[in-house]
């Protein structure tokens, strides 16, 4: 059996930091994994310019609750949902992620969770565990599953290289520089021509 594992942000939905970096004017909150490849360096500097401008996570949860799929995502997901097993895999927080869920109908999700005091300021983050991604590409490999694996970057490289299949959407010209065994992929015509040939091999 075959099963696609997909990041979530940059394929599926706007980078959540960027569209929060726009709303409130801070710029540095536009880094992501496609700039910084140490999670934790990133997303340590994320709470401290969340407590130095005194922003809280409802802060950030009234702006994800405006924002959209990207443009084709959902039918694109939809479609696929109906051809294999679908599972998302992120970095991002359950905090964040519902009212994007609700967006693309409710597909499973693994992601991580923040540590937010009583009135809402965000003190930290806790991983699912350490290389989520990866161990959980492996560990649908261990259980039988062949599997094929989307993402876009630093952050998503190592499920990539643990998936049957690894392939990359719209990815930033570092990451393609920097990992060129990769097919890139820049729609979504391209991205399920690529998912097609994995579930019609062998």
């Amino acid at each position: 059996m075959k099963i696609i594992c997909l990041d979530m942000e940059g394929i599926l939905v706007p980078e959540i930091w960027i569209a929060f970096s726009e709303a409130t004017g801070i710029r540095e909150l536009r880094l992501t994994t496609r700039d910084e490849p140490d999670y934790d360096v990133l997303m340590k500097r994320r709470i401290r310019i969340l407590d130095e401008r005194g922003l809280k996570l409802p802060d950030i949860q009234r702006v994800i609750g405006g924002m959209e799929p990207l443009e084709g995502a959902k039918a694109f997901l939809d479609g696929l949902r109906e051809r294999t097993q679908v599972l998302i895999l992120s970095d991002t927080f359950e905090q964040f992620a519902r009212p994007l869920l609700r967006k693309l109908g409710w597909p499973t999700l693994f992601c991580n969770t923040l540590s937010v005091r009583e009135d809402g300021t965000v003190t930290g983050y806790v991983l699912r565990q350490q290389n989520g991604k990866q161990k959980a590409v492996s560990a649908l490999k261990g259980i039988g599953f062949e599997t094929a694996a989307v993402g876009d970057s630093y952050n998503d490289v190592t499920m990539l290289e643990a998936a049957d299949a690894g392939i990359l959407f719209r990815p930033p010209e570092n990451v393609v520089r920097e990992f060129p065994g990769f097919p890139v992929t820049r729609d979504y015509a391209e991205l399920g021509a690529q998912i097609e040939r994995f579930l019609e091999a062998g």
